[in-house]
């Protein structure tokens, strides 16, 4: 998809079926800021809309590789007060995120699940062409092992955001993102894997 505000009207969709979801966020960023240069609704902001308009369970929303800059001195702040489960990039620097994905899918149990991936959760290294890079980020592997870690869940949709071509050349963030994306049709219920 595009960048982070195309998530709003898929989530208001999929909630009018649905009702309120459960969400496994992948993101350098909450999103859920109020408002840039007078607008409400832009790519910081569409889970505080979300959470606004009752669109999400708010008790199963994790947000995961969260950091970098902020304009606040607390920037996980908005998120926790929602109820979001929020694990920032240094609490999965140098380790598997298998025993996070237990303790995720435990959280959001058999109720439906959307999967939002900002391709900026992975460090720069890796997905360089984004609008929004910030260092110190996930890795392929461990955005793998979360989108693998999904599998078993009620997952009613997914997205994959924010990959801006013309910032890499080498076409590495790209096929990164497809990648991704393959990975995230192979968990959706049904769906029979070796």
């Amino acid at each position: 998809g595009g960048d982070h505000t195309i998530t709003y009207p898929i989530l208001q969709a999929v909630a009018e079926k649905h009702g309120p979801v459960g969400l496994v966020h992948v993101d350098a960023h909450t999103d859920t800021g109020d408002a840039a240069l007078g607008e409400k609704l832009y790519h910081g902001s569409p889970f505080r809309r979300c959470a606004e308009q009752g669109l999400l369970d708010l008790a199963r929303v994790v947000q995961i590789g969260v950091r970098g800059s902020s304009y606040d001195p607390d920037p996980y702040q908005h998120s926790r007060q929602q109820g979001f489960r929020v694990v920032p990039a240094e609490e999965c620097w140098g380790k598997s995120l298998v025993p996070l994905m237990a303790e995720v899918r435990e959280q959001l149990g058999a109720k439906p699940v959307y999967i939002s991936f900002d391709i900026d959760g992975l460090d720069p290294a890796y997905a360089p062409g984004t609008g929004t890079p910030e260092i110190a980020g996930l890795t392929p592997a461990q955005g793998l092992e979360i989108i693998r870690g999904c599998k078993g869940l009620n997952i009613v949709g997914c997205d994959l955001v924010e990959v801006a071509p013309m910032y890499d050349v080498s076409g590495n963030t790209a096929l990164l993102g497809a990648n991704l994306l393959f990975e995230m049709l192979c968990v959706l219920p049904g769906v029979r894997t070796l």
